[in-house]
């Protein structure tokens, strides 16, 4: 192999790697959890490995949300939730009911017996913990920033 050839290789292969790093960060975020609503499954101090999701049209489904997803929420309110990521505005809650679900038994006082489209109905783990869709309603599918795929250990 030429020396050009090789030069050539090794430039390539750094602006793929780029590439790649780059592309990582758009649709990968590791952030830590703070509080208690989801306990036992997530702790604070967890770290959790988050795809991102791109922003979607509100009434329009992006289908990247299923029920039992653990989903990463733009704060809904002042003081309402914790703060993930070093105490920005996000919540983290599990999608207990998505667009066309049934509105869990217990909840017929939100004035819906189904999910409507564009929503979604959230509860955190750990009830007695947790300000969630009891407190907030049904949620605009569009305050979804992300879905946790996996704890991170240590």
């Amino acid at each position: 192999m030429t020396p050009v050839l090789l030069v050539l290789l090794v430039l390539l292969a750094s602006a793929l790697g780029g590439c790649a790093v780059t592309a990582a960060r758009r649709t990968l975020r590791v952030v830590e959890v703070h509080g208690e609503s989801m306990e036992p499954g997530l702790r604070s101090g967890d770290r959790v490995l988050v795809r991102r999701l791109r922003p979607g049209r509100p009434g329009r489904s992006r289908g990247r949300v299923r029920r039992g997803d653990v989903v990463v929420i733009s704060r809904v309110g002042p003081g309402e939730g914790f703060a993930l990521d070093g105490g920005t505005n996000l919540v983290i809650k599990r999608a207990a009911a998505v667009a066309g679900d049934p509105i869990p038994p217990g909840f017929e006082a939100l004035g819906e017996t189904r999910v409507p489209p564009g929503r979604l109905f959230v509860l955190g783990d750990n009830p007695s913990r947790s300000t969630d869709s009891r407190h907030w309603g049904l949620l605009p599918e569009t305050r979804i920033t992300g879905v946790v795929l996996r704890r991170l250990h240590g």
